[in-house]
């Protein structure tokens, strides 16, 4: 369980902490495909709206809603991964110590 599941770890928390960033700048490929989905009604409002000459405040505002529940879900899976990874860290650490301890020389 050691090392190698604290690699594939901290792979994947690289990974979400480039997915966080990425949709902090305002991309879409981290989003799932209803968030995708989501996002594309939401513009396709903003653009009825411009073509009949009404505000898009609506469509904005619904976009933003989109996009900061984004980054909650990401953050909340980067927490989670870095407890894991913390978790794994103390129970190898622990390991660690009941065989030196247990040893006779």
């Amino acid at each position: 369980m050691g090392n190698s599941e604290i690699r594939r770890l901290d792979k994947e928390i690289q990974r979400t902490q480039r997915k966080l960033d990425a949709v902090r700048r305002g991309e879409w490929w981290p989003l799932t495909s209803r968030e995708r989905l989501s996002m594309s009604r939401a513009m396709a409002g903003g653009a009825r709206s411009v073509y009949r000459d009404r505000s898009t405040t609506g469509s904005e505002h619904r976009m933003d809603s989109i996009g900061s529940a984004v980054e909650t879900r990401l953050t909340a899976e980067l927490t989670a991964l870095h407890g894991e990874r913390r978790r794994l860290i103390t129970e190898a650490a622990r390991a660690k110590a009941e065989r030196k301890k247990s040893g006779w020389f």
